[in-house]
């Protein structure tokens, strides 16, 4: 059969390949001609693995054996470079982990692995997943697919362009605060972000523990849930992770979204805050319906992020240091040899967010800002709590604009860390979140719809965004 990239789902690829109407490997030459013509402008990727096409064929040859084989084998991935494949370089688009392969596959890889799906290699990010564009890598930007003059969002803006350009069939990122959510809202297609324990974050490169969770991208809300049926479950080598049979969930039809508009009155691009409107009103026309809710807390959400992540960001990364692995840089001494490895290893903003890290827990002034701000993360779940009382779901916008232009904000932190704002409070309260794309604006870029759902309700994300009509 003719492959088209374009209009080609997991589930459609899926189908084709359980009747033989398409070779795993025909699949896999698709992508990799794709990926040929078109990466070189993008960057979306660090490296194309050399054994892509033997994948492929290793899964037609059990095919042909008869093996009842999962849904997803043959299916073309991409991965973020901060998430370990036993024997593949991985540096998390850091120049610190100069040389680096991964000893062990992460726990989402081995699943993957033992579904049969075909890797087609390591995709670009900002560095340490530290950015909400891209830019932060050390080896070069990624562009966004709709608009080259345009950021693709961050930090797993390489896994979102890979779906987004028809460069993978699906993606594995990771959001700390967004960094699904967001760059899948400015490329147009569907990242999720599961709740907190949901997936086994072992083999992930730690950036803030509290908050990191490992999720898909892809094209349609049905693919998302094909892949995170197959990456979730209680993993012994992360004791953060939960088995889902201990945690009591009340399946139920989802009817009522809430909305926290005193969350949006400021700072939101007119034409994400028409698509959301309008978004809202295709639910309402489907049954759904839509109450103003009020979350009093919120708004302290990013204060929060910004305080307990870079926190955690200077406990995780203190490992590196030049002698274990990685880059290393000779000084006079010891200490001199872990200074001029990490100020030459490690970028701009990986050392700012180290350096507010260290301050926000040091004597001093770990009671006036850590502590309350962790006093505050409580304030938060718990007002979500309450809203999930009287709600199945809450809806935002996933971010305040659509993507901007490469080089816009570089300079201005505190207005690049302003993009997170819509999408920090679901990791700060460990929830699930959706971004689902739902229109365009004027000049043709992506606008994200969120969705929120209580904790380990990702059935109820499904059902709603199943009735989203993705544009």
């Amino acid at each position: 059969m003719a492959i088209t990239l374009e209009t080609l789902t997991v589930a459609r690829a899926s189908a084709s390949l359980a009747q033989g109407e398409l070779s795993a490997r025909e699949l896999a030459e698709a992508y990799l001609s794709r990926v040929s013509e078109k990466d070189s402008n993008l960057h979306a990727y660090l490296e194309v693995f050399d054994d892509v096409l033997e994948q492929a064929s290793r899964v037609d040859e059990r095919r042909k054996k008869g093996e009842k084989l999962h849904a997803l084998a043959g299916i073309p991935m991409a991965v973020k470079d901060n998430i370990l494949i036993k024997g593949r370089k991985v540096s998390s688009a850091s120049k610190i982990l100069e040389g680096y392969q991964a000893s062990y596959d992460a726990t989402v890889i081995q699943k993957l692995k033992e579904a049969g799906v075909v890797f087609l290699g390591r995709t670009n990010m900002d560095e340490f997943a530290m950015g909400g564009s891209t830019e932060n890598s050390a080896f070069g930007p990624t562009k966004n697919p709709h608009d080259t003059s345009k950021v693709p969002g961050g930090s797993s803006g390489g896994s979102a362009v890979s779906v987004a350009a028809n460069l993978a069939l699906a993606a594995l990122g990771s959001d700390t605060g967004g960094s699904i959510r967001q760059p899948a809202a400015f490329c147009g297609v569907v990242g999720l972000k599961p709740s907190y324990g949901r997936v086994s974050r072992s083999g992930l490169m730690a950036m803030a523990s509290s908050l990191d969770q490992i999720g898909p991208f892809t094209k349609t809300v049905e693919d998302s849930q094909l892949l995170f049926e197959a990456i979730i479950g209680r993993d012994p080598l992360d004791s953060t992770s939960v088995d889902p049979l201990r945690v009591a969930v009340q399946e139920k039809t989802p009817q009522v979204i809430g909305v926290p508009r005193h969350f949006l009155e400021k700072g939101v691009d007119a034409e994400v805050l028409a698509q959301f409107e309008k978004t809202l009103s295709d639910l309402r026309a489907k049954g759904y319906e839509i109450r103003d809710i009020t979350l009093p807390t919120i708004e302290h959400s990013l204060a929060v992020y910004y305080i307990l992540m870079p926190a955690e960001v200077s406990t995780n990364l203190a490992r590196f240091d030049g002698v274990r692995f990685g880059l290393h840089v000779d000084g006079a001494d010891l200490l001199a040899d872990y200074m001029k490895t990490r100020g030459t290893g490690f970028g701009r903003e990986v050392k700012r967010r180290i350096i507010l890290g260290t301050y926000v827990l040091s004597a001093g002034y770990y009671d006036a800002y850590y502590r309350k701000a962790c006093a505050m993360r409580s304030s938060i779940r718990r007002d979500f709590e309450t809203a999930f009382a009287s709600v199945d779901a809450i809806a935002i916008p996933t971010t305040p604009s659509p993507a901007f232009t490469l080089g816009e904000k570089t300079a201005d932190p505190l207005t690049m860390y302003l993009e997170d704002i819509f999408t920090v409070p679901a990791n700060i309260a460990e929830l699930p979140a959706i971004s689902i794309p739902s229109g365009k604006t004027k000049g043709g870029l992506p606008i994200g719809f969120q969705l929120i759902a209580p904790y380990f309700s990702e059935s109820t994300l499904f059902t709603i965004g199943k009735n989203i009509n993705v544009g």
